[in-house]
């Protein structure tokens, strides 16, 4: 499918799937996007531990760039899995502009090593930080108790709803902590429901520039 990289309503850049007309991230504005469901409404919940993260959807590595930024602040130690079944392109990353927005020049070799990292491994990023990426789809996830925090930021339900299922959160509330968080940019009603099915609490949150609402579950 073809692609091109577009620039958001904050200045931040993403990649648009054009026969989908879907963007990676929020067309809106996709590190406003990134702080505000994955970080402010996920992230900020948790001071003072060691914090196993699983990102649904790596994409261009934005919202692990983002909690290596911030998990300092909140003195953390982070184990972040990033699963991805169509890794981008170099090239692709080449043109996107998020150390220069987050005004994180020095940080540019953590950067590029969250994306020359070989898949499968654990790779150190910084000393409390470190990053598996995995090449799988989301329905071939199968840890189990594994994760507090989830970061469910795959495509949206209209282009893949298959991925918005109770089969596919089943697996992300097996793969949870109990206490653990996973929080969408999505707030259809169709997803709430998937999510009450399996066992989540959830919660509708106030949305990101240019959405509504958001969705949190939790696991108890």
């Amino acid at each position: 499918m073809k692609r091109e990289i577009i620039t958001t309503g904050d200045g931040s850049k993403t990649i648009q799937i054009m026969d989908w007309q879907e963007q990676y991230h929020s067309k809106h504005g996709a590190i406003q996007e990134a702080y505000h469901v994955f970080i402010k409404s996920g992230l900020d919940l948790f001071n003072d531990q060691e914090l196993n993260i699983l990102e649904i959807g790596f994409g261009t590595g934005l919202n692990a760039f983002i909690t290596l930024i911030e998990y300092e602040k909140r003195n953390l130690q982070i184990k972040y899995t990033g699963v991805e079944a169509y890794p981008v392109s170099p090239e692709e990353l080449e043109q996107l502009n998020y150390l220069e927005e987050l005004e994180s020049l020095s940080r540019k070799d953590n950067f590029d090593l969250m994306h020359a990292s070989a898949w499968g491994k654990e790779i150190e990023i910084t000393s409390n930080f470190h990053l598996t990426k995995q090449q799988k789809f989301f329905k071939d996830i199968d840890e189990t108790d594994r994760f507090d925090l989830i970061y469910f930021d795959a495509f949206g339900a209209r282009v893949q709803p298959e991925l918005w299922t109770v089969k596919i959160f089943q697996i992300m509330f097996n793969a949870m902590k109990r206490g653990g968080v996973l929080v969408t940019y999505a707030a259809k009603g169709s997803v709430r429901r998937a999510m009450l099915e399996v066992g989540f609490l959830v919660e509708r949150l106030p949305g990101p520039p240019g959405k509504r609402e958001m969705l949190r579950a939790k696991k108890q």
